[in-house]
């Protein structure tokens, strides 16, 4: 046992008074959510189910968990509560999870983003189970007339040997609502954990196979209206008028109008960076009648002052490429004076393109907005920062803005930016009825917030043995500055140069899947392999020496990298065991080498391809992966693969481009993903168990899978791979 004081997280228990019908509330912050089973709710005291931010426990000794973090996927609605019952030592059939409403009063850090949500929860998360048990025993050896050190806790009893008496949580829990919180705590040493580690399916699994109301677009409340968008159709134009005449006379529509999403005096949030100012509205009766009406809107726009193509966004992400005397993000040692020592010099450079987000679940939001009351539910990854938005737009204090989260049907960043959220609340407040916001996938594809086109330019010196003396890294984001300028291969390398610039568009961006490295990742590891061909040395032997160098003698203070060299090279030694790669011995597949750090935790991936004439098939991807410890492998596995297959079709069919400021893609026509046929036949997923506190899992597989695509079809063809979509190079089906 570890003790932990709980002052860290005092302020996040409210204890309070035995419940109507027996039992115990203890609430907490940074919990997840589901629904109980029917048999669950027969016996479930009819209090409950109206209250937020408590663990509950009955009279029966069922346990109930209510969350703040919005469910995106992430299978955090397990895997949370996962980590409470641990602590509290209850049998996991005995408990139930529901979602709770945003409250910023009795939660802390409601958002789904950056692959955090176990990370920054898992200390108070622990806490919170364990305080609860803590204060169970408490009043078990009171009632008793016991020493507390003698109460034993275990799937939902307690016990004393001593006096041969036992009792369910059920039974104490009126009794512990009236024990003083502890000081401190006993939590479990990782190697006593009996529930974490262990599979759990999915717990909203049963409801969304069977179609049960879980997201945004099962919502439907009496006396509610839908509602659409129409918005410039370029980037740069700007709403000037309209004529709505033969629109309002068809059949359902009840009104078509202009909003002002962003009135000027709004306090808008970072998350508000999506949206556009001036849109028109079109309510009806529903969304095939919206879709209807909006073709009949004669809209007017003014001309953009700067209508963006594709190939302005090149001339310009170039221009910002090649310019000199930028102040450097890091450097160590000479770099200018190491390339002129060097034997071997080697240069490429990068690109990739805007990409869409493309959520399954097409943008929604469900409003009603009153003089005295803003009710809002949708899919948000940000509601907090959506709740202090509204405030502003419509002058109203936060107390009176209620936002509910649903199950989000993929989200990948797209959801961070709330301006839907907002487009709803004003057109509910306009038509003085409640509405259903509805995007098309045309009116999301063509609105914005996509993931920024990038270019990087690498050069690389060895020395006569091979040894790499030399690193410089220059790249470019569209509205983004792309470099990691402290990861990897920095600290490894006695002259190491970093730059990064962004080149102003007025396409608007925003974070997508692994912000950043989703590029970068890839571009870095194909370079590498690049690097290490010249060098004569085997990919992963050639990495590990980078590595060894950064562990034992690193370059600079080991406190300005960003990664731990020892964890980076283990998931290399992993991978490299588990795939049996060896060098320089070619099988019936061509292979290729990745690894990569981000959101805290390493990822090092092999990936082969067969040949089926002219067509690469991916045949088997191994992953290695140290994340900490693993709180759900089931869950885990399935976000690992996800990523997986993202990166490597996101990296090699999709694309946006641009032609005076409009969208060429809009629908998936035009916008390619990539098919069950294309991805990997199988995938091979190891865990590193270290024991560490859990870091990030939900981005980390996707950015270093497209290193090892590219590298297993340059060993595969002979051709590299410097520009996204690989199939604008060569046309891959598989």
């Amino acid at each position: 046992m570890t003790l932990v004081k709980t002052s860290y997280n005092r302020r996040s228990f409210l204890k309070g008074s035995a419940l109507a019908g027996g039992g115990m509330l203890l609430g907490f912050s940074w919990l997840a959510s589901c629904k109980p089973s029917p048999e669950q709710i027969k016996n479930l005291p009819k209090e409950w189910f109206n209250i937020n931010g408590f663990l509950k426990i009955a009279d029966n000794g069922l346990v109930t968990i209510m969350s703040p973090n919005p469910e995106i996927g992430q299978n955090v609605k397990t895997a949370m509560p996962m980590i409470i019952a641990e602590e509290l030592d209850v049998d996991w059939k005995d408990v139930i999870i529901e979602q709770a409403p945003l409250n910023t009063a009795i939660f802390t850090r409601q958002l789904a983003g950056g692959s955090q949500s176990i990370r920054q929860g898992w200390e108070a998360l622990r806490m919170a189970g364990a305080t609860a048990k803590q204060m169970l025993m408490t009043a078990a050896a009171a009632q008793w007339q016991v020493p507390v050190g003698e109460i034993v806790a275990k799937n939902g009893i307690l016990a004393h040997e001593g006096s041969n008496r036992s009792a369910g949580y059920g039974e104490m829990a009126s009794a512990a609502a009236t024990v003083e919180v502890p000081e401190e705590v006993a939590l479990k040493e990782t190697a006593d954990f009996n529930l974490i580690g262990t599979d759990k399916k999915n717990v909203d699994g049963p409801k969304i196979v069977t179609g049960q109301p879980l997201f945004g677009l099962d919502i439907a409340e009496e006396g509610m209206l839908t509602a659409m968008i129409i918005h410039p159709p370029a980037f740069g134009m700007q709403f000037k008028g309209m004529d709505a005449s033969k629109a309002k006379a068809m059949p359902g529509i009840k009104d078509v109008f202009p909003i002002e999403v962003y009135p000027e005096g709004v306090e808008k949030q970072w998350s508000d960076g999506g949206g556009i100012a001036k849109l028109v509205a079109v309510v009806g009766e529903s969304t095939w009648q919206c879709m209807q009406a909006k073709k009949a809107v004669e809209v007017q726009w003014e001309e953009a002052s700067q209508a963006e193509s594709t190939g302005d966004h090149n001339d310009g992400l170039d221009g910002k490429l090649n310019l000199n005397g930028v102040a450097p993000a890091r450097e160590d040692g000479n770099v200018a004076s190491a390339f002129k020592k060097a034997a071997k010099v080697i240069e490429r450079s990068y690109s990739a393109p805007f990409l869409a987000h493309n959520t399954m679940e097409p943008m929604n939001f469900f409003a009603d907005v009153t003089a005295e009351k803003a009710i809002l539910k949708g899919p948000i990854q940000t509601p907090e920062f959506l709740e202090l938005t509204l405030a502003s737009v419509l002058k109203m204090p936060v107390e009176q803005i209620d936002i509910m989260m649903t199950r989000m049907g993929g989200g990948f960043g797209r959801r961070l930016y709330g301006h839907f959220g907002i487009e709803a609340a004003l057109i509910s407040k306009k038509i003085k009825a409640p509405v259903k916001l509805v995007y098309s996938r045309e009116d999301d594809m063509t609105q914005g917030t996509y993931r920024p086109a990038y270019k990087v330019h690498y050069k690389a010196g060895l020395d006569e043995n091979g040894a790499l003396i030399a690193w410089h890294v220059k790249g470019v984001g569209t509205n983004d500055d792309l470099v990691f300028e402290n990861r990897f291969p920095a600290g490894a390398v006695d002259n190491y140069l970093a730059e990064k610039q962004s080149f102003e568009s007025n396409v608007t961006t925003g974070a997508w899947r692994a912000p950043r490295s989703n590029f970068i990742a890839g571009a870095e590891q194909s370079f590498m392999d690049e690097v290490a061909e010249l060098a004569g040395k085997d990919p992963i032997a050639f990495r590990l020496e980078l590595l060894e160098r950064a562990a034992k003698d690193p370059v600079g203070a080991i406190e300005n990298n960003d990664y731990d060299a020892k964890r980076y090279a283990g998931v290399l030694e992993l991978v490299r065991e588990k795939a049996n790669w060896k060098p320089g011995v070619k099988g019936s597949s061509a292979r290729g080498v990745s690894a990569y750090f981000c959101h805290n935790s390493y990822v090092a991936q092999v990936l082969d391809i067969e040949m089926d004439g002219d067509t690469p098939v991916i045949k088997k991807v191994w992953c290695a992966v140290d994340c900490g410890i693993v709180v759900n492998p089931l869950s885990a596995k399935n976000q690992i693969e996800g990523g997986i297959i993202d990166g490597i079709g996101h990296a090699t069919y999709s694309q946006l481009t641009f032609k005076d400021g409009k969208p060429e893609q809009q629908n998936f026509d035009t916008y390619s993903l990539i098919r069950h046929r294309q991805a990997p036949k199988e995938i091979a997923t190891f865990f590193v168990d270290n024991g560490i506190d859990p870091t990030g899992l939900g981005e980390p597989s996707l950015p270093p899978i497209i290193g090892a695509l590219a590298n297993a079809l340059y060993q595969a063809t002979g051709q590299r791979y410097y520009h996204q979509p690989f199939v604008s190079q060569r046309q891959i089906v598989g």
